[in-house]
């Protein structure tokens, strides 16, 4: 609900998947909702009825998210981001996922960073697609150059894979988790787009 005569201004706070929009020109410029820190050992996740964060889990290793974690708001992995990766019949049905690299340490979650595509990394969990795409903080001063995730340092997006590869292990076997070779701006651009259909066809249409 907006104020009179100030429509940027909203009384109540929006739900982070369905009231923010997803960024000022999708699928390439991006808001990302950021749930995880780099210096976080307990996963958090949306609660998707409410909107606020909760505790999924403590970690159950020491391997901590090389980057921001989050999601983009008003996506959906249905059918279409599903069609998009090999192996898979279905979307994980949650918010697109996004790995934001900063310069500088950010260490508050719960917070709205804008972000530029540059690639992303499938997964696939328990036989579901559950892409993460990677993006630029906008105009990082060390990073901003970078347009594509090939460009990025390699040992980074390495601590990427290697932590979706390791972040569900438990002492009792856990739900098959699957990581692929990273893919490019134009693809994960494409996976981005599809998961904003996905949303309007489930949630009937964006704000």
């Amino acid at each position: 609900m907006n104020i009179d005569g100030d429509p940027g201004y909203a009384r109540w706070r929006p739900h982070p998947w369905h009231g923010l929009p997803p960024g000022p020109s999708p699928p390439s410029e991006l808001s990302a909702f950021i749930e995880i820190t780099p210096f976080d050992l307990v996963k958090y996740e949306i609660d998707k009825a409410s909107g606020y964060l909760r505790v999924d889990r403590s970690q159950r290793t020491s391997s901590l998210p090389p980057t921001l974690y989050g999601f983009i708001p008003q996506t959906y992995a249905g059918d279409r981001v599903a069609a998009l990766m090999e192996g898979v019949d279905e979307g994980d049905g949650d918010p697109l996922d996004i790995c934001v690299i900063s310069e500088r340490p950010i260490a508050r979650a719960e917070v709205i960073v804008p972000a530029r595509v540059v690639g992303g990394i499938p997964m696939r969990d328990g036989g579901r697609a559950d892409d993460k795409i990677v993006a630029i903080l906008r105009d990082d001063p060390v990073f901003g150059g970078i347009r594509e995730i090939a460009d990025a340092p390699p040992a980074l997006i390495g601590r990427l894979t290697h932590y979706f590869s390791t972040y569900k292990l438990r002492p009792e076997p856990a739900a098959s988790v699957v990581v692929g070779e990273p893919y490019g701006r134009e693809h994960a651009e494409a996976v981005v787009t599809a998961a904003l259909e996905d949303y309007e066809e489930r949630f009937g249409g964006r704000g």
